[in-house]
This record gives C-alpha cells, structure tokens and sequence, in this order.
C-alpha cells in the first residue's frame, strides 16, 4: 500500500475534520511522498529524536518513509522556519531526507479502537462507554466496569503494572481501602473532563496533564 492509499484509508476511520478547533491533525510535512510504498515509523510525539531514530533506521536498511505521530509538529502558529530551532530543523530533514509526518490526533481520540479504547482495553474495562459524546459512538474517554471489584491501592497497582508510568500522582487523601468498580480513563490532558466524569459514576479517573488547581477541583466533585 502506498502513503496516499494509507493515508486515505486512516482518513475514512478517522477524518481530520472531527479534530478541535485548536487542534492541527493531518499533514505537517508532506516532501512528495504520496505515491511511495508506506514505510511508517509510529511515535507518540515527532520530536528531533524520532528524526533521528528515522534516519538511523534508513541507514540500517529500515526505508523510513512517514513518521505517523499522535501530536502534532506543528501546533501553534509559526511566525519562522529557522535552521537550529527544533520545528525548522524538523521539517528541514523531513523534506531533505524525503520523510513525511503525519498527526492523528484529537480526531483519533474520539473513535471506536482509538486512543481511548486501547487505554480501556488496557486497563482491561468491560462495558466501556464514551465519558463524553460527541457524536453517534464516538466521544471522548471511556468508562467502565473492572472485571472485579478491587482497592483502590490495587487499582494504582493495576495502571503501575499495565502501563508502567515514570511516576504515578494521586491524592495524598484518597483511601487506598476504598472499593473501586467503575473507573474513566482518557488519554493526555484530562483535566477539562472532570464534570464530565463525575456524571458517569465512575469512582477512579485515570488520565494525566492534570494541574494543582484541577487536582483539587476534581477531589472537591468527588466527595460532593
């Protein structure tokens, strides 16, 4: 399959009209690569490193052609393209070297098998629905049933063991003996969904990005 044909067929599952108004999926750099057979390097940001990683791998044989990311390159606007800034140095090597990167993001959030349904599956919930919809079968997060009734602490143990995060932060307050069988998840900044999650009945949210003050708002709505 070539670039133009993946890109089409992941297009149809996920359009990039379904991302946020301040989100930028879709093609961030496109050196003319679209009739290439795909050979696609996948990362969860395109940063210099990746690049790298790219590169090395055309050197040992790897025919690196897309960098498929989830967060977009580009994401603000840009008043330059300079030579030693990381995002010009990006799309420089991108188009030097012929590698094109591509972003799925807010849009590949939302669908069935995205983002959010791989956390759930995961964290192995049964029952999953979005945390909030934003069209037929579609939403953002999950919420769901644990396949058992379990502590909190065991819970924390849970995401430690299937997700291996660098460091794991939860309320100092929260009861570890509490029993948990319904938890939310969602991927990336979180924080803006509490309301939301709070009417799902879920007693453990899961997601990161999560300032102090959204800490605490989310600990107040939880013991209302």
């Amino acid at each position: 399959m070539n670039i133009s044909d993946l890109i089409n067929t992941f297009e149809r599952w996920a359009p990039p009209h379904w991302q946020e108004k301040w989100d930028n999926c879709g093609w961030q750099v496109e050196p003319g690569v679209l009739d290439e057979p795909a050979r696609i390097l996948v990362c969860l940001t395109p940063t210099l490193a990746v690049m790298a990683e790219a590169l090395a791998l055309r050197e040992q044989g790897v025919p690196v052609n897309l960098i498929f990311a989830h967060h977009p390159l580009i994401f603000g606007p840009l008043k330059s393209i300079r030579t030693g800034d990381p995002i010009g140095e990006m799309v420089r090597l991108a188009i030097t070297h012929g590698i094109g990167i591509y972003t799925a993001h807010t849009n590949f959030d939302q669908v069935a098998d995205g983002t959010a349904d791989v956390l759930a599956r995961c964290l192995e919930l049964q029952d999953t629905e979005p945390v909030e919809p934003t069209q037929e079968g579609f939403g953002y997060g999950r919420v769901g049933q644990l396949p058992r009734s379990i502590s909190l602490e065991q819970l924390l143990q849970h995401v430690c063991d299937r997700l291996t995060p660098p460091e794991l932060i939860y309320s100092p307050e929260a009861d570890l003996t509490q029993t948990i069988h319904r938890v939310a998840v969602l991927g990336g900044s979180g924080a803006s969904y509490i309301g939301a999650v709070c009417q799902t009945g879920a007693q453990a949210y899961i997601t990161s990005d999560c300032k102090f003050h959204q800490f605490q708002e989310a600990a107040i709505a939880a013991s209302s």
